[in-house]
């Protein structure tokens, strides 16, 4: 093992290490020590980034004192003296919106960006609840997001001048895929003519188009992109991405990601006819 790759698993590992859980089983991360993991020297800094970061948890909606506690502490300086230092404690979303707002030319925010989405994701229901389900259930929650997820991107898009919309999701799946377009992984999964391929994805590589759906929107806003050309670039961008974050974790690729053995359409028609029969 290189020690680049060593290196991004050790990190990988540390926001697990640096999780806290209260009394009542309440996840949550200090700021401080997410700020060393993430690899910011200064509290000035990384501080600027909460901020933002606070800002984005309003502007979804959201509670940002829910998100992030204030939780300063007193440390003791040289000479008996002492000094508080400003902290705050976050859940797991709080620091998934850290991690988007944090500089993206740093290795370690892309893992910390992947880390926090894919668990982010699984916390819109409670971690519980998401564990409880079966594969497929998975599935159709996972499903579910990347439908509001594309519509919100679609949307995102065509402020940026995108009017080829199947050429602009082509340019993603390139990325994530190997040079794969939607047609290329229809007739790898075997899929008849105009099968949605998202409807025959297990939930695992339906969270990483999830979080490729998330971070092209995010990278057409905040690069203010207004050309068709420069947003299907991004979209590649973002997709390669992806796949390299996916590869340093030692994670399997989409493209070698099993395909379930019956689509999403099917087994809704499958739980219809049953309903159906139940029903008289």
């Amino acid at each position: 093992m290189n020690k680049l790759k060593k290196n991004k698993m050790d990190t990988n590992e540390n926001f697990e290490d640096i999780k806290h859980v209260d009394e009542v089983g309440t996840e949550y991360w200090y700021a401080r020590e997410l700020q060393r993991v993430l690899d910011y020297k200064e509290w000035r800094k990384f501080e600027n980034v909460i901020e933002k970061a606070k800002k984005s948890c309003e502007n979804a909606g959201n509670s940002k004192v829910e998100h992030f506690v204030g939780a300063d502490k007193t440390i003791k300086m040289p000479k008996g003296a002492t000094k508080n230092i400003r902290d705050y404690k976050l859940t797991r979303y709080a620091c998934y919106l850290i991690a988007q707002n944090g500089d993206s030319r740093k290795e370690v925010i892309a893992l910390a960006q992947t880390y926090f989405a894919i668990q982010t994701r699984k916390q819109e229901i409670s971690e519980r609840e998401y564990n409880s389900l079966t594969e497929d259930e998975k599935r159709f929650y996972q499903r579910n997001l990347t439908r509001k997820g594309n519509y919100s991107l679609n949307q995102t898009a065509k402020k940026a001048g995108v009017k080829n919309f199947d050429k602009f999701h082509n340019f993603g799946y390139k990325g994530l895929y190997n040079g794969e377009t939607a047609d290329d992984i229809a007739k790898r999964k075997g899929l008849r003519y105009r099968e949605n391929i998202l409807d025959n994805m297990g939930s695992d590589e339906l969270i990483a188009n999830l979080f490729r759906i998330s971070q092209a929107e995010q990278k057409l806003k905040r690069d203010n992109i207004q050309s068709e050309k420069e947003a299907n670039e991004a979209h590649y961008e973002v997709g390669i991405k992806i796949r390299n974050t996916i590869k340093d974790l030692g994670g399997m690729m989409p493209e070698d990601l099993p395909t379930p053995k019956k689509s999403l359409k099917l087994l809704e028609k499958e739980g219809k006819k049953s309903l159906k029969k139940v029903n008289g």
